[in-house]
């Protein structure tokens, strides 16, 4: 079984689709493929290229993905998972950072007005990545990103988990 999930790799929907698959007892029988975008996936899924997609329900691409594939796309199932503890990680280096890099969705988890200008990234991913490499002074990333560069980061705000909704298209 091929499912599809939005990278880049070590995004959210990797993680869920990954936990969403050893829940189901699948996980050594399936392969997850990561997309660019949900688009890209549902043509997989229709021209049977892959079986299964797994999206976000909040997701801000999530109603055009079921607007826009009314016929031949169809919800199979639904969940609820957490996603990977999440936090607001700080270069060591950095020295009073003004400005915060984070993905749309996630700016309702912080008080904004702590910061005079906000960078807004593709995905949490991207910005733990970016983080890592320099990109980024602070930003609203994976906590694993901080744990596996001690080095090069800490945690300025511990925000954990959040619970969303899944949709698994077929």
């Amino acid at each position: 079984m091929r499912f599809l999930a939005l990278g880049p790799s070590g995004s959210n929907h990797e993680y869920v689709t990954r936990n969403y698959l050893d829940f189901h007892g699948i996980g050594d029988r399936a392969t997850i493929e990561l997309v660019k975008d949900f688009e890209q996936g549902a043509q997989a899924v229709l021209e049977q290229r892959a079986d299964f997609m797994v999206q976000c329900a909040v997701h801000p691409a999530t109603m055009a993905t079921v607007a826009k594939y009314l016929d031949g796309l169809y919800v199979v199932d639904t969940f609820i998972s957490p996603s990977q503890d999440l936090a607001i990680i700080q270069r060591n280096d950095a020295r009073d950072p003004r400005k915060l890099a984070v993905m749309k969705p996630t700016l309702d988890y912080t008080d904004r007005t702590k910061w005079d200008e906000i960078e807004l990234v593709d995905t949490v991913a991207d910005v733990s990545r970016g983080l890592v490499e320099g990109t980024y002074q602070v930003g609203l990333g994976y906590v694993s990103t901080a744990q596996r560069h001690p080095q090069l980061l800490h945690i300025v705000e511990f925000i954990g988990t959040v619970d969303d909704a899944w949709i698994v298209y077929g």
